[in-house]
């Protein structure tokens, strides 16, 4: 009876559990040989879980992570920060400190998939450290929507 008295106050409280197939949420278009898959738009607290893919010599342009750390661990491939000195490679679990400035590359024809978890804003810099774009939870919610918008697929609810 405890039990079942404290699943219902956990309700009252929060939302409820969730699964979440991946196979059934698209890639989304973020650049050249760069896509994202998202699986959870927090939009309360500014934090979104995703996939994220880069294709053989693809790369996520210089940029810096603010208000927030990101979380990522490695499912297939690998990349590396031209900015570092390690490689992450599949099993890799690894931490960015809030306002980290690096720049994500494939090398040669392998492609990556690696699961992220971000919080805050980030900021696209040029050479200057100029911020000459940026993406948030509500930025990648509406490209997420619009996308499948555009190609008539189904807008899976993952504001949760």
């Amino acid at each position: 009876m405890e039990a079942t008295i404290a699943a219902a106050h956990l309700l009252d409280l929060g939302l409820p559990d969730q699964a979440i197939q991946s196979d059934e949420i698209p890639w989304v278009p973020q650049g050249d040989r760069v896509w994202f898959k998202p699986l959870r738009f927090d939009l309360a607290n500014g934090r979104w879980v995703n996939l994220l893919k880069v294709t053989g010599e693809g790369k996520v342009n210089r940029h810096r992570h603010s208000g927030g750390q990101v979380l990522g661990f490695v499912i297939q491939g690998g990349w590396r920060y031209l900015e570092r000195d390690w490689v992450a490679r599949a099993g890799t679990f690894v931490y960015e400190p809030p306002g980290d400035i690096h720049t994500l590359v494939v090398d040669g024809a392998e492609e990556m998939i690696t699961l992220f978890l971000l919080e805050g804003v980030i900021q696209y810099l040029d050479d200057h450290d100029r911020v000459i774009a940026q993406d948030d939870v509500f930025t990648k919610l509406a490209r997420y929507e619009a996308y499948c918008r555009d190609h008539g697929l189904d807008v899976k609810d993952l504001r949760f």
